[in-house]
């Protein structure tokens, strides 16, 4: 079999200028959100984005969450020769394919004792891989347990600690979860998750 490579350039462009696929399929959670942030942060660009030739400009086939999240850096992007058609084929396939690979749970766990990660998002992600951990709240409306959640974190920081929570909800009862956080007082997560907690 030939395999043909489909990269034509490197480029690094603003990440603002590049076009959102309106075909992408992914949504992006604010948990989801908070690990990329804390990603990049920590790291930095290490990977790049990959995106196709159109009429129009730059049109990003991955790589949208990134582009949301610094949408003034420049970042790099993989430009593809992809048509259209080829380019919805990569969109359709590329994170599916990802995640047909298994996980070695003594490997991973072996992996994440030896790094130092200083991030509450990219912990609570980790955590909730390598201990089957799924959730702080069995019930969408029952108010956790306050103490249990301040011995486990230290002192009780509603905004550092909504991350922890929201992205450890089971996916089933997210939507249930975010309207429950409505109902709570406060401009932002932080807030109306600790008004419900109090």
């Amino acid at each position: 079999m030939q395999i043909k490579n489909r990269v034509k350039e490197l480029r690094q462009v603003k990440a603002s200028e590049l076009l959102p696929n309106p075909k992408n399929w992914r949504t992006h959670p604010v948990g989801q959100s908070d690990v990329m942030k804390g990603v990049l942060a920590q790291i930095g660009y290490a990977d790049a984005l990959i995106a196709y030739e159109t009429d129009e400009g730059l049109m990003l086939i991955d790589g949208h969450l990134r582009a949301e999240t610094t949408p003034e850096m420049e970042v790099p992007v993989l430009v593809t020769d992809l048509n259209e058609e080829e380019a919805s084929t990569l969109l359709a396939t590329l994170d599916p394919l990802a995640s047909m690979a298994r996980t070695n749970h003594d490997a991973l766990s072996n992996l994440i004792d030896s790094i130092n990660i200083d991030n509450i998002a990219i912990n609570a992600m980790l955590t909730a891989i390598t201990e089957g951990v799924t959730e702080f709240i069995d019930e969408v409306g029952e108010t956790p347990n306050l103490d249990e959640l301040a011995s486990q974190y230290g002192e009780f920081d509603p905004e550092s600690l909504y991350p922890e929570i929201r992205i450890k909800v089971p996916p089933d009862v997210k939507d249930r979860f975010d309207e429950w956080l409505s109902t709570g007082n406060g401009e932002t997560e932080g807030e109306r998750l600790a008004d419900l907690l109090s």
